[in-house]
């Protein structure tokens, strides 16, 4: 996966590189460190903003999101017939406030499971 440049913050067009779930608030860092523990460390790659909703980005491969029953507290961000979604994405280093990466992208075809993030989102209630 492709994160934005040296420093600052890219806005990814979804459905090219990766699709994404937004989870708000507490409950979306909470999902992210119970997959970060049931995965050894290696969820794929979350990103999370400090302001606003305090957005929680789970970044998963594309099409994955469609065909599953996703709770209606979660943001589906997709592409498709009169559809386009863009998901924020922070540089690896440098300056990115108020994003930053919870858990760091580790290959370029590495994205957090969307069966297993759907089951944990289920499972928080």
């Amino acid at each position: 996966m492709a994160a934005a440049d040296q420093r600052g913050i890219q806005l990814r067009k979804a459905g090219v590189q990766f699709d994404a779930i937004r989870v708000d608030g507490e409950g979306g860092r909470d999902v992210a460190d119970w997959l970060a523990r049931m995965t050894g460390g290696d969820p794929g790659p979350i990103v999370e903003t400090a302001t606003g909703r305090r957005g929680v980005y789970f970044l998963v491969p594309v099409g994955s999101t469609s065909h599953r029953a996703w709770p209606e507290s979660v943001t589906r961000l997709t592409a498709g017939p009169s559809r386009v979604s863009y998901i924020p994405v922070p540089a690896l280093n440098g300056l990115t406030w108020p994003l930053s990466w919870r858990y760091r992208p580790t290959t370029s075809d590495r994205f957090v499971h969307a069966r297993l993030l759907c089951t944990v989102l289920h499972s928080q209630g």
